[in-house]
């Protein structure tokens, strides 16, 4: 993750800029604005984007490209949905990215491996255990805070790695060996995070919680 601007041919980040325009816009024209028209659940939104902002940049690694850091994108997305989760990451990747963390030549391909793949991976799972799990509190903490949370990290470290894989930045030996391992171990760490700040939200603040509903949740449990 945090690819720099000069670790893939050219090609490859103006591809990442095209589709992460597209992917923007969508986005943009799909997110549910009306909801940050309310001054708390705005504040919630920037809040979650600025502690993001500081988790981010807090990584280690040994190569170029191959960093590791927290994402926090299973908690935006059960807060605000995947469209805002999306713009929120953007944002986030555009402070790290004026610290000097990352490139903005490569903004558009980090963009789309640290954004938008980690927040599809997040929406998907809420919406299968949403859909085939029981639905009560532990349910809902448990499949998407915890386990959902693992997989969404164990599922963008496969993405990266076939992203460098394929452009030739390195060999699936050496990716298989110094880079994929290590996102089981950020798994249990993202997990451990995402689950505790999920309870602490659905327990104390639930209407910042876009995808919990006291009513399903809770009534009758």
């Amino acid at each position: 993750m945090n690819l720099p601007d000069s670790l893939l041919a050219p090609l490859w980040y103006e591809g990442g800029w095209g589709l992460f325009v597209f992917v923007l816009g969508l986005a943009i024209w799909r997110a549910p604005w009306r909801r940050l028209g309310d001054n708390i659940q705005s504040n919630v939104w920037l809040g979650t984007a600025v502690s993001l902002t500081v988790l981010w940049s807090m990584k280690a690694g040994v190569s170029p490209g191959l960093n590791l850091h927290l994402l926090g994108a299973m908690v935006f997305t059960l807060e605000f949905g995947p469209a805002l989760a999306f713009i929120g990451l953007t944002l986030v990747l555009a402070g790290i990215t004026m610290n000097g963390a990352a490139g903005w030549a490569s903004f558009g391909l980090n963009a789309l491996l640290m954004g938008a793949v980690p927040v599809g991976i997040s929406y998907a799972i809420y919406r299968f255990t949403d859909r085939k799990l029981p639905k009560n509190l532990f349910v809902y903490i448990f499949a998407n805070g915890f386990f959902g949370s693992a997989l969404m990290i164990l599922g963008t470290g496969l993405a990266a790695s076939g992203v460098l894989a394929l452009a030739g930045a390195y060999t699936l030996e050496k990716l298989s060996e110094d880079f994929l391992p290590y996102f089981i171990l950020l798994g249990f760490s993202e997990a451990w995070l995402a689950g505790m700040v999920l309870t602490l939200l659905v327990v104390y603040r639930p209407e910042w919680v876009w995808t919990f509903d006291d009513s399903v949740y809770l009534a009758k449990k």
